[in-house]
């Protein structure tokens, strides 16, 4: 339900925007709002997960995610669909790292955690994709405002299943919300996103446009001080020496920098540049939600259990940049078969890899006492990676459309033109996110397992473990008061 909202609203933009008269450049916000007020605070709702208890902190933010829902659907003008997409986003920072952790702390670490985070893995992974099926059916029937006002049946429905069948737990650990590091974060976010914004219109050398990045420059360093000061920091800085979930949340960034930014592109692309109906544009994206779901749930887990996370991330980032870069190439008389499936399959073979590897690498020797943080970290990577990436691919296919249009006139076909190598341009950029995740994967990712494992095998948790996945001798390692024999081969 999260992951879908996210994507949800996608190809209902071309009738919100007629409906509302809302500009070209301004239409990201009803996608971006949500990404990052859900990044923003999920860090937060990971830890009253822990200090309130998970099952009651899913239940609160279900009961948000949906009011909002409601107030969506009933809005009549952008800023109050923006306001109501960014209580949405709270609602959902509640909710999601709460189930993520209910699920991780259910199941032992190992094949069983695997098979159940696979199951997860392959419901989130294909939900932005079904999102935009689901949209098209919504949008070109009672109207957009129903892909809001469908949440509510639903939300109240999970309400009552959660209390039926989830057990109530008892919080974790003891503290205080750290309420000024989610403000600082989220805010210094959402000025970067907007001088982004305004660079389209203004330049990047405008007075606004550097005034919004130094000041989330700033609120982002207070973030860090605030951190470092706070006793019961919402982030704890030693949570990065853990280098398998830090590298594991960049990837996460980066997986859905480029997937989110591809569902926001296409839908627009095939609806004013190839004229395809909503619910046309819906089943297009059935290329991806079955492919992704197919892979996450058959065959991603394996690959994982046998070869690792950084493999399957691997795999799955080295398919998709492949399937962007096809859609580099796409004409503005483009046929879906030829042009488009071959492209639309190979992301969904990239989502059902990454979707599910990220989430598992997240969670490789992460303790109980901190698993709703955790899962607050890994969620936050992919909501904040995917709104600034529909951000950054955005304003660069705008900016690239606009300059088409001042070279060929305003008529039909140079619309089209423009519009077409706006997408192109936007893929491109895509791709390299994809690019940079699959590098990642393979250099970083796969030693930080490595040295996770080496961990394991010398009983050390709480330590810096060396990086000795390659090294035939290994010297004594300290594990509190006792010494622990080196093996000879890890």
């Amino acid at each position: 339900m999260v992951v879908l909202d996210i994507a949800i609203v996608n190809v209902a933009l071309p009738s919100l925007q007629a409906d509302l008269g809302v500009a070209q450049s301004d239409l990201q916000w009803v996608v971006i709002t949500y990404g990052l007020t859900l990044g923003g605070f999920l860090l937060l709702g990971g830890r009253i997960a822990d200090l309130f208890g998970r099952r009651n902190v899913l239940v609160a933010g279900l009961g948000l995610f949906t009011a909002a829902s409601l107030a969506a659907g009933l809005s009549s003008a952008l800023g109050p669909l923006v306001a109501a997409r960014a209580v949405q986003g709270m609602g959902a920072a509640l909710a999601a790292p709460a189930a993520l952790s209910i699920l991780a702390n259910t199941f032992e670490e190992g094949a069983e955690r695997n098979k159940a985070l696979g199951v997860f893995g392959a419901v989130g992974g294909s939900a932005a994709a079904v999102g935009v099926i689901v949209s098209g059916l919504l949008s070109s029937g009672p109207g957009w405002q129903w892909v809001f006002l469908i949440n509510v049946p639903i939300g109240a429905a999970l309400i009552a299943l959660v209390l039926r069948f989830i057990p109530r737990s008892a919080p974790v650990e003891r503290g205080s919300a750290d309420i000024p590091g989610a403000l600082t974060v989220t805010g210094g976010l959402m000025a970067i996103v907007y001088a982004i914004n305004k660079s389209i219109d203004l330049g990047w050398t405008s007075a606004t446009t550097l005034g919004f990045l130094g000041a989330g420059a700033v609120l982002l360093a207070a973030f860090v001080v605030v951190e470092s000061r706070s006793r019961s920091p919402l982030l704890p800085l030693a949570m990065f020496r853990r280098r398998t979930l830090t590298t594991a949340n960049v990837v996460a960034a980066l997986v859905f920098a480029s997937f989110s930014a591809l569902i926001f592109q296409a839908s627009l692309f095939m609806q004013q540049v190839l004229r395809y109906s909503a619910v046309r544009t819906g089943v297009a994206y059935l290329a991806i939600a079955v492919t992704a779901f197919v892979v996450a749930g058959a065959v991603a887990a394996k690959v994982v259990d046998r070869r690792g996370a950084g493999v399957a991330l691997l795999i799955g980032q080295s398919s998709a940049a492949l399937g962007l870069v096809l859609l580099t190439r796409v004409p503005v008389d483009a046929a879906y078969w030829t042009d488009v499936f071959p492209a639309f399959f190979l992301l969904g073979v990239g989502i059902g890899f990454s979707g599910m590897a990220a989430q598992v690498a997240a969670f490789i020797g992460v303790e109980k006492s901190v698993a709703g943080l955790a899962g607050g970290m890994v969620e936050t990577a992919r909501e904040v990676g995917g709104a600034l990436g529909t951000a950054v691919v955005a304003t660069v296919a705008i900016a690239r459309s606009d300059d088409v249009l001042a070279e060929l006139g305003s008529d039909g076909a140079a619309r089209a033109t423009a519009l077409t190598e706006g997408f192109q341009r936007g893929s491109l950029v895509a791709a390299g996110f994809s690019v940079v995740a699959a590098l990642a994967a393979g250099l970083l990712l796969r030693r930080a397992e490595r040295a996770a494992r080496a961990a394991v095998v010398l009983g050390v948790t709480e330590v810096e473990v060396p990086d000795v996945s390659d090294a035939t001798e290994v010297t004594d390692v300290t594990d509190g008061d006792r010494r622990v024999p080196a093996p000879t081969e890890v």
